[in-house]
């Protein structure tokens, strides 16, 4: 009796069950890259209302992160600076430049500049930027060489996978506390030796359960 079918088909079970394991795999490997905060949140780099330059301010001019971000040694959250501290240097410093319209404007109002916030964690996130700059934790760790940007831009996913690596093994990013704003600082030859020392001398133990962050 003559074959209907080719021998071919015989295996088409198997090869189904072959296509449909490497393309679930693919799909999950594209979710899990394409989907993250590492593809989508990198890079993020919005428009402000007034193009200021980290590069230019912090970089050439050297400007300490905490004249602008004051707070961020005292309260959980590193405010943006309000429109008189722009001042205290533009009321001299290019007071008619075109660009600084929108200071002025919002001096004259008592409006503030609606400054477009980049760095952004979910509301079901903790975090407190304190702990982090007592620890040793540098600016540049988090938010990047933001002395080297025109605009800011995200540097790092600030995932909890991200955070917890840190928490799990903060070694290679702890300084000395005078270093915490220095862009331009690279870990010593003994980083480790000199992390143990700053982990004993303010007994830091990172928490890596569920209550450290979500509370």
């Amino acid at each position: 009796m003559a074959q209907i079918f080719p021998r071919w088909v015989n295996e088409l079970p198997l090869r189904i069950a072959v296509g449909a394991t490497v393309l679930g795999a693919l799909v999950v490997a594209g979710i899990w890259y394409y989907f993250s905060p590492r593809f989508t949140d990198v890079g993020y780099q919005p428009e402000q209302p007034v193009a200021y330059s980290h590069r230019l301010h912090a970089g050439e001019l050297g400007l300490n992160c905490l004249y602008c971000h004051a707070t961020v040694d005292r309260a959980p959250v590193a405010v943006v600076p309000p429109t008189q501290v722009c001042l205290n240097c533009h009321r001299v410093v290019k007071r008619d430049s075109p660009a600084l319209a929108v200071i002025r404007d919002s001096a004259a109002s008592g409006r503030p500049v609606n400054w477009v916030r980049v760095h952004k964690l979910p509301g079901f996130a903790y975090f407190d930027h304190r702990p982090h700059l007592r620890a040793g934790v540098g600016c540049a760790t988090c938010h990047g060489r933001i002395d080297e940007m025109d605009v800011v831009t995200q540097a790092q996913p600030l995932s909890m996978g991200w955070c917890l690596d840190c928490h799990r093994n903060p070694d290679p990013y702890l300084r000395p506390a005078s270093e915490v704003t220095n862009m331009d600082w690279s870990p010593p030859r003994d980083q480790l030796q000199s992390a143990a020392r700053i982990k004993q001398a303010k007994r830091i133990h990172p928490p890596t359960d569920c209550t450290g962050c979500h509370r």
